[in-house]
Parts: structure tokens; C-alpha cells; sequence
């Protein structure tokens, strides 16, 4: 069966929350590689208000079949009560790339 590789886009509020994630997902190989995004200025409406924040965007890439436990681990230690957890398929790319996340993620 062929490994399906996904990048999922989670943001966080503080440089402190980035790094804090990317080393735990990575570290539990639920994420071969985080990269952080600095200064992403996003509008969203929340509790009924329009709101404008400063946040930091997350690229995380992993596979498909532990996106599962990617996404609980957010949940648990996101600061955020709804966080943005989109997963987006990797169509084609760098074959020895791709065997490399298939070497670190579990």
C-alpha cells in the first residue's frame, strides 16, 4: 500500500507555542519536519466580533495514517479552544524526500 504524505497548516499564537509544538510532534514522530512561518496577520470573526491577530503558521509534513494522532496531540497541548488543523495531500514530490519523512515519522 502506497504512503500517503499530507502538509497540514496549524497556527499558533507566540513564537514560545511554535517551537513548543514543533519539537513535540517531531520528537514523537508524528511529524517528520515543522516549519514555522513568522508574522501571519489573520482575520477571522470569534464570539461574534471580527478579530485581527498576529500568529505564526505551522507546515507540518507527516502521513496520512497518523494524522490521527497528530491532530489529538494539538488538541492537547494547543492554547487555542478551536485550533486550525487543515491537512492537504502532497500530490507529487521529491521521492527521496518523501522516504526520508517515511524514515521519521512512525
Amino acid at each position: 500500500m502506497k504512503k500517503k504524505h499530507i502538509i497540514v497548516f496549524c497556527t499558533v499564537p507566540d513564537t514560545e507555542t511554535a517551537y513548543m509544538l514543533s519539537k513535540v510532534l517531531v520528537e514523537e514522530r508524528v511529524a517528520a519536519c515543522c516549519n514555522i512561518i513568522p508574522a501571519v496577520k489573520s482575520f477571522y470573526f470569534w464570539e461574534e466580533k471580527l478579530q485581527e491577530d498576529q500568529e505564526l503558521l505551522l507546515i507540518i509534513k507527516t502521513r496520512e495514517e497518523v494524522f490521527p494522532i497528530l491532530e489529538k496531540r494539538i488538541h492537547e497541548i494547543h492554547p487555542y479552544s478551536v485550533p486550525e488543523i487543515l491537512a492537504f495531500p502532497i500530490i507529487h514530490g521529491n521521492s527521496k524526500y518523501l522516504k526520508w519523512m517515511d524514515d521519521h515519522v512512525k
